[in-house]
């Protein structure tokens, strides 16, 4: 193991040894290769450069507290990689290409996953991009599949944390039938605008609400939202909004708690029922909401004090940290030990 302060790292790149790449051309994937090479030689005229032709993923590998180094759900990643790759209409890197090259990044860069006691991860970021040169608004059937890795440190350092939330209807994450639901670069660049607003008034994510009729929950950020109530666990549904891995491993944990699962649409109305309610993605698991502020009818609603994660909330997290770590069983076969 590298002999590198994990307490110190934040969510940021941090620089380690191999990443994997591979090419389409002529029809078909080169072989899988490793490379300390950071950075990507590519023509001015690329078409993902231009016109947005690119989607990635995120993912984590934990070191347990047996020591070994587990690989969390990279099979659901690169399902999710190729969907956004369809709808693009980039070519699409099959799952056991992968889930390799997640595997051999892991492998190669293993003294790079922090330590279990630093409660910090390795994190890994597949890329797949357009090559394809040219000037016109066309597909590109040449890619480049990339995936590189970096140590993280611990989201909730100190102990997790209630965050604040606000509903601004001023910008819409995504369009009806549009990329909501790929992984795909655009919508998170649409994001930046409202979330840098949010950071200057104080809030640390922005509860964005369909692009009809700015009424129905769609995302929390670059997170899914879900709220407790009534022994459920209820989380938006729509074509609008990226399946998120985590939400679908916290569903399968929820129903294994006793709590009755809804996907469905979920009015802005209804927050103020919910008794507990979180955002949830990779990078932090959950992110409990304590606070949220509606700009345009200044309701305000908090849980709980505002300031004490939930119990469904914690026992959720706790649960989903525990298969990740290797404090508990995996039962649902979600983890790859990495050797």
């Amino acid at each position: 193991m590298k002999n590198i302060d994990w307490s110190a790292l934040g969510f940021d790149y941090f620089k380690t040894d191999i990443n994997a790449r591979a090419y389409y051309k002529d029809g078909a994937w080169s072989k899988l290769e490793y490379t300390d090479d950071e950075y990507i030689n590519m023509h001015m005229s690329t078409t993902c450069l231009h016109y947005g032709l690119e989607c990635f993923e995120g993912l984590k590998a934990f070191r347990g507290v047996d020591g070994k180094v587990r690989l969390f759900r990279a099979d659901e990643n690169a399902k999710r990689m190729q969907s956004s790759a369809r709808k693009l209409c980039l070519p699409e890197p099959s799952v056991e290409m992968f889930v390799e090259a997640c595997y051999e990044v892991v492998k190669r860069n293993i003294d790079y996953v922090p330590s279990y006691e630093s409660g910090a991860s390795l994190y890994l970021r597949p890329v797949l991009i357009g090559t394809k040169v040219g000037l016109g608004v066309k597909a590109s059937h040449e890619a480049m599949f990339i995936v590189f890795c970096s140590p993280v440190g611990a989201y909730f350092k100190g102990g997790m944390k209630p965050i604040k939330v606000i509903v601004d209807r001023m910008q819409d994450r995504a369009a009806p039938r549009g990329t909501g639901d790929t992984k795909v670069g655009g919508n998170y660049g649409s994001s930046i605008l409202s979330g840098e607003k949010a950071h200057t008034l104080g809030y640390s994510n922005v509860m964005y609400l369909d692009a009809v009729e700015h009424n129905y929950i769609e995302e929390c950020g670059a997170a899914n939202f879900f709220g407790i109530k009534d022994g459920k666990y209820i989380t938006p549904k729509s074509a609008s909004i990226l399946p998120s891995i985590t939400n679908k491993s916290l569903r399968t944990l929820a129903e294994d708690m006793g709590l009755q699962v809804e996907e469905r649409p979920v009015p802005v109305s209804e927050l103020k029922t919910f008794e507990e309610a979180g955002a949830c993605g990779t990078a932090a698991v959950i992110s409990p909401i304590g606070y949220i502020f509606d700009l345009d009818t200044d309701e305000k609603i908090t849980y709980g004090n505002g300031n004490e994660v939930g119990p469904n909330c914690l026992k959720l997290y706790n649960a989903l940290q525990d298969i990740q770590y290797g404090r508990a069983e995996d039962k649902f076969g979600w983890t790859m030990i990495v050797e």
